[in-house]
């Protein structure tokens, strides 16, 4: 009995140490996410309604390295922050402009700048994206990560990649840091 008790005990404190490693892994280093909703199509793509469809569904590999410093972000990157309007949504848009710098506000013609420690997000798919068009400018300290792979399903695998939208961003501040 006591070995099967010895045995039991040895067995929890290494699922309770290996635990402790993969939540370490996931919040300083990088994690898997799902994709859903189409404001991110055609980069992205959030699988089907059908049966079974969240399995065509894009798996993201998030980099959390790059939250150390807000300077490895760059514009045209994809990033994974929470909602400033529902704080237990989590929302994949396209990094468009940083702090300092001048951005124009589609479907209007505004301009504006993007505030210290903010940045401008926006969807790829912008009739159905719900990013700082609706809601501003967001604080830095709401990104959870960078998008930098998709790993699922295999026939997307491969790098997710970079790319700003021509006209943009009228001017980069490169002076002023987060």
């Amino acid at each position: 009995m006591r070995e099967l008790v010895g045995s039991a005990w040895l067995f929890v404190k290494r699922v309770m140490a290996g635990a402790v490693v993969g939540v370490t892994i996931s919040d300083r280093f990088g994690s898997v996410a799902t994709m859903h909703g189409g404001s991110m199509e055609p980069t992205l793509h959030p699988g089907g309604n059908e049966p079974f469809g969240y399995l065509k569904a894009d798996l993201l590999y998030l980099d959390k390295l790059s939250l150390r410093n807000y300077h490895n972000f760059v514009r045209g990157d994809v990033v994974v922050f929470r909602s400033p309007l529902e704080p237990k949504m989590w929302l994949v848009k396209r990094l468009i402009a940083l702090q300092g710098d001048w951005v124009t506000v589609p479907g209007t013609y505004e301009i504006l700048q993007v505030p210290k420690g903010h940045c401008w997000v926006e969807g790829d798919n912008a009739e159905v994206s719900l990013d700082s068009k609706s809601f501003g400018p967001i604080p830095l300290a709401l990104l959870k990560g960078r998008v930098t792979n998709v790993i699922w399903p295999p026939s997307r695998f491969g790098r997710v990649e970079s790319h700003l939208p021509e006209g943009r961003v009228l001017s980069q501040n490169r002076g002023m840091r987060p």
